[in-house]
């Protein structure tokens, strides 16, 4: 089988060297050495003044929106995963859904100011499949309007942007390190803020306010991550450099295969830095979408409708237009890449694809 993507593994050798510590230690949570370990090393391998590392990508989110105090209205994409809108709504905020740009797929920041009310108090946007949203743009006008930013960095590892991370802008930025991503501890997550007496709220927050172990700072949730976790990063960590050379070795492979193709791939600003986390093509339609999906999945191969619905369409939301990301949403699809994956199955790939989408 091959899946839209699959998790690296370090060695078990590796990976037991990090228990015997916690075994020696009987440290398991509760910010143990290893994730303070984790999270120096990861500050000095992204390049940011500070990292918190959390037990996954959506209490990040929801732990920034609290931090900023957000409230009433927040501007986001709807092309994202669900937990970008979901957490808006489980802070009680309400999401102004803004449609996206086609070429980069990221919140057109053009459309911004129209959504702005005086309710609004904040923007959440996400670097989708790592590309960089209108990071400029954007910091002009929350300055404008007073408004503070997060960025759902979750697609964002490694990513820089004009010489220097991505995750330096906005007030926020918060990572996923779900078994999925590119860089991965099983479960978890990070928060970067740029601002010290932000991410000093943070970091309360996230172990549920407490300031030693009888009295609080204040408000605070069960955000920590354990020993555990914090060990299958420091020991994929030392091989992401490696990782993502090979994902952008497949990747050049996908380009060459399809350059001849009917699909077209979202663009990448000029001075970024890619990750190769995620290889998404665009089809012509939903229909040749749904029976090139139909015809891998015959093949036992199954990629994945990154993102799909377009996240106004939600249930539980009263229904906002923004038809670019709808129709995205519905010509979208992500194709396998990971370490593990050969040069031949991406030939495999593309083959089939050619045949059933030209």
């Amino acid at each position: 089988m091959i899946p839209v993507t699959k998790s690296y593994l370090p060695s078990l050798e590796e990976y037991n060297n990090y228990l015997k510590k916690i075994w020696e230690n009987s440290w398991l949570t509760n910010r143990g050495e290893l994730v303070q370990e984790l999270e120096q090393k990861l500050c000095s391998y992204l390049e940011v003044p500070n990292l918190l590392f959390v037990n996954n990508g959506t209490i990040a989110l929801q732990i920034a929106i609290k931090a900023l105090e957000l409230e009433g209205e927040v501007i986001t994409t709807p092309f994202s995963y669900v937990a970008t809108t979901s957490s808006i709504v489980w802070e009680n905020c309400k999401p102004i859904f803004v449609d996206i740009d086609e070429k980069t797929l990221c919140i057109n920041a053009d459309l911004i100011e129209n959504a702005i009310t005086e309710k609004t108090t904040g923007i959440l946007a996400t670097h989708v499949y790592g590309i960089p949203c209108d990071v400029e743009k954007i910091e002009r006008i929350a300055n404008k309007h007073n408004l503070k930013v997060i960025y759902d960095a979750a697609h964002c590892f490694g990513v820089k942007y004009k010489g220097q991370s991505l995750l330096n802008y906005g007030n926020i930025s918060t990572l996923s390190f779900h078994a999925t991503k590119l860089f991965h501890t099983g479960e978890g997550g990070g928060i970067v803020a740029n601002d010290k007496e932000v991410f000093h709220k943070i970091f309360y927050m996230h172990n549920f306010g407490h300031n030693g172990q009888e009295a609080f700072f204040g408000i605070g949730v069960n955000g920590k991550s354990s020993e555990l976790h914090a060990a299958m990063g420091l020991s994929v960590l030392p091989y992401i450099d490696t990782i993502v050379a090979k994902r952008k070795l497949l990747s050049q492979q996908y380009d060459t295969l399809l350059q001849d193709s009917s699909l077209t791939k979202p663009h990448l600003p000029l001075d970024t830095e890619p990750n190769y986390s995620y290889y998404p093509v665009i089809f012509r339609s939903e229909e040749i979408l749904l029976a090139v999906k139909e015809e891998l999945n015959k093949n036992n191969i199954f990629p994945r409708r990154y993102f799909y619905p377009s996240l106004n369409n939600l249930p539980y939301l009263e229904y906002q237009s923004c038809p670019i990301s709808e129709k995205i949403a519905e010509q979208v699809l992500c194709l396998p890449l990971y370490y593990e994956l050969e040069l031949e199955s991406v030939t495999q790939i593309t083959t089939i694809i050619k045949n059933k989408a030209n």
